[in-house]
């Protein structure tokens, strides 16, 4: 699960950040309104959590604007005590919930897992793709139902490869997902996460196919391939030390 989190208070910006992380979201943090409404015309997310007093941009607008494009994304709206009004208009405008600051972090968290099993658009939480199933709400997936163990990036790899089943994932797609604001993940990077969980899931019918020079695909073993430039071939040996190298 993937969460945006737009709050100018940079105190608790990164307390927030850091136990969202912990509890195993990948969670980006924005500063102004001007950046959330970037981040979210440009990229997807599974949650928003919105502190409506922001720089450059009001919260209010960058609501108006997320719900004027028909994204059906949840968002938890941060306002202040007294802010009765504007809790009121977030809600009209298509906020999913509030909190008023200041607020427990536990109760926070239970209305963040309260969001994201609803999930977008009331979507299913259990991604199946042929033997292999991902619980996106508890980030665990199996294979023929036996639990798969996988590190974060792992699970964000196939996270995102599984959003896009049958369609190619290029590595700069990939390193936008993968990398939280303000940390990197380089090319070399994605290539040893890309073998490593390519080890873990192919001994159950599914692999990650590679289109030289393109990107990766996700596709069960007994599919065809959809072109000769596809291979399944091992990744030739990578620096992992180049994992906090620059992203481009």
């Amino acid at each position: 699960m993937r969460i945006l989190l737009a709050e100018d208070d940079s105190v608790l910006a990164d307390g927030l950040t850091r136990s969202l992380r912990q509890s195993g979201y990948a969670t980006d943090c924005v500063m102004n309104g001007m950046e959330a409404d970037s981040a979210l015309s440009t990229q997807d997310f599974d949650l928003l959590i919105l502190d409506l007093g922001l720089p450059k941009m009001t919260g209010l607008e960058v609501l108006r604007r997320l719900r004027a494009r028909n994204s059906r994304l949840p968002v938890l709206i941060l306002t202040a005590a007294d802010s009765l009004e504007q809790r009121v208009k977030g809600l009209d405008l298509g906020a999913d919930d509030y909190m008023a600051k200041p607020f427990e972090l536990s109760e926070l968290e239970a209305r963040v897992r309260a969001l994201t099993r609803r999930g977008a658009g009331g979507g299913p939480t259990v991604v199946k793709h042929g033997p292999l199933s991902y619980d996106q709400v508890g980030r665990i997936a199996y294979i023929n139902e036996q639990m798969l163990d996988l590190s974060a990036r792992e699970l964000g790899l196939l996270e995102v490869l599984l959003q896009r089943t049958g369609r190619l994932v290029s590595k700069e797609q990939l390193v936008d997902h993968l990398c939280e604001w303000g940390e990197e993940v380089s090319n070399n990077a994605i290539e040893v996460y890309v073998h490593r969980l390519r080890k873990k899931i192919e001994v159950g019918g599914v692999r990650i196919a590679t289109v030289r020079g393109l990107g990766y695909c996700l596709e069960k073993i007994n599919e065809p391939q959809a072109a000769s430039a596809i291979t399944s071939a091992p990744l030739s040996p990578v620096d992992t030390s180049s994992d906090s190298s620059n992203r481009h």
